[in-house]
């Protein structure tokens, strides 16, 4: 199985790259997010690869890093996602920001991969919210208090105050992340409208930086 190549790169199309490999020439399928970093023809480039061998076929599918290509085989245990959908996934949604969707179940977000649809965006979130959580990403995008050992927020609370940040405006990403946070600093027994100020007030920052 090819794991990783190394080489030059030759040309790339909408969804795909060859990598010229002391003179033999590799076709490997990438995400948007993928191709829009490598770099120009001629110059090296190293791609972590998944290879995927049928009766047919074989398919390489390569990635900038591994992250990308631990959610594409994440991506691919849920019933109804192909690799062609995959890539869709992680062209517009990179690692920590799918990984921050699923946790905030923010279907909205999946759907605007092509291919994904309300019906399947609901069941990637179902699939993988349990998943999802033992893949790492960076703390940028994923909320704190949902990544702590043992953190059980009330779902009701969480849920409500997720909504009112929402009617407001605010992505549901950011809301949950938000909120999450709130949560782990006032703890299990904390009311709604506490979660409601205390994630606006860690959303505004945010706001301002806009």
């Amino acid at each position: 199985m090819i794991a990783k190549l190394r080489g030059l790169l030759d040309s790339q199309g909408d969804d795909w790259a060859v990598i010229d490999v002391g003179g033999v020439g590799y076709m490997v399928f990438c995400s948007g997010r993928t191709l829009s970093r490598l770099p120009a023809a001629g110059l090296a480039v190293t791609l972590v690869v998944e290879t995927h061998v049928r009766e047919d076929h074989i398919h390489l599918y390569g990635f900038f890093d591994a992250a990308e290509r631990a959610w594409f085989r994440l991506l691919l245990t849920v019933q109804g996602v192909g690799s062609k959908v995959a890539l869709s996934v992680l062209s517009v949604l990179p690692p920590d920001q799918l990984s921050a969707a699923i946790a905030a179940q923010d279907k909205r977000e999946l759907t605007r991969a092509a291919g994904v649809g309300p019906k399947l965006a609901q069941r990637i979130v179902l699939e993988l919210k349990d998943k999802a959580a033992g893949l790492a990403v960076s703390d940028a995008f994923v909320p704190a208090a949902a990544a702590a050992p043992g953190f059980a927020p009330a779902g009701g609370a969480i849920e409500d105050a997720v909504s009112a940040l929402v009617n407001l405006g605010y992505r549901r990403v950011e809301a949950f992340a938000a909120v999450s946070g709130a949560a782990r600093l006032l703890g299990e027994n904390a009311r709604v409208p506490e979660l409601i100020r205390s994630g606006l007030k860690e959303l505004a920052p945010r706001e301002g930086g806009r």
